[in-house]
């Protein structure tokens, strides 16, 4: 990647209307991440988390702010072209594996490469072996257990091969081992990628594999650690 910087946030704010007034979620948050840093979120609930990383990734508008991805402003796009940036450039890890039930493994895998018009199989299945799941490519989701949907989670992810990843609480659905599998893949998939990583977790350990770690308390940055 040319930019130095994957991503660039200032004075990030979100705000919405409830019962009382305004609830400020997001106070003027404002950091960056290089490209290939893993950069963990971490926070009590309710502190902001998952909001900072649904716009991280323009799936909402901020009430102020700017962010920039792989030198896009992100919020000078439309919708389409926020989707559009998605699906070229940024893959998603979720605690709920977020798999189409319907959709065998490499079918779920194979997804976003059709919608961007690229050939789809012999990726995916690459990918799929990638993760140790090349005996499971025609097993829907049910007939897998909840560590093997994560990894069909990651093969998903990477096999756009992002420039950024954006995980959210990526092993908080898993056993210790299925953890510990998982986050091992990640981080080696993401070496190889040379990928950037943001992901928001409540787990110290999974944290400090991360090169530097933000705290946010009550919707504002209170803490940073190498």
């Amino acid at each position: 990647m040319n930019q130095v910087h994957s991503i660039e946030v200032r004075n990030l704010s979100q705000q919405v209307a409830d019962s009382s007034g305004t609830l400020t979620i997001l106070d003027n948050v404002s950091f960056s991440a290089r490209a290939g840093e893993a950069l963990a979120i971490t926070g009590s609930s309710g502190s902001g988390k998952s909001t900072l990383l649904g716009l991280l990734a323009g799936l909402d508008v901020p009430t102020s702010g700017q962010v920039r991805l792989l030198g896009h402003d992100l919020f000078s796009l439309d919708e389409e072209g926020r989707a559009a940036l998605r699906a070229a450039h940024v893959g998603f890890v979720f605690q709920s594996f977020q798999l189409l039930p319907n959709l065998t493994a490499l079918e779920n895998v194979m997804l976003p490469l059709e919608l961007a018009g690229r050939p789809a199989q012999q990726p995916a299945m690459e990918a799929l072996a990638r993760v140790g799941l090349q005996d499971r490519l025609h097993h829907y989701p049910r007939t897998l257990s909840g560590g093997e949907q994560q990894r069909v989670s990651l093969a998903r992810a990477f096999v756009v091969e992002p420039g950024l990843l954006f995980a959210d609480e990526p092993t908080g659905s898993l056993d210790e081992h299925n953890g510990a599998l998982v986050v091992d893949l990640m981080f080696s998939m993401l070496a190889e990628r040379q990928a950037t990583l943001v992901m928001v977790t409540h787990d110290p350990a999974l944290a400090s594999r991360c090169q530097r770690v933000l705290r946010l308390q009550g919707g504002r940055m209170a803490q940073e650690t190498e």
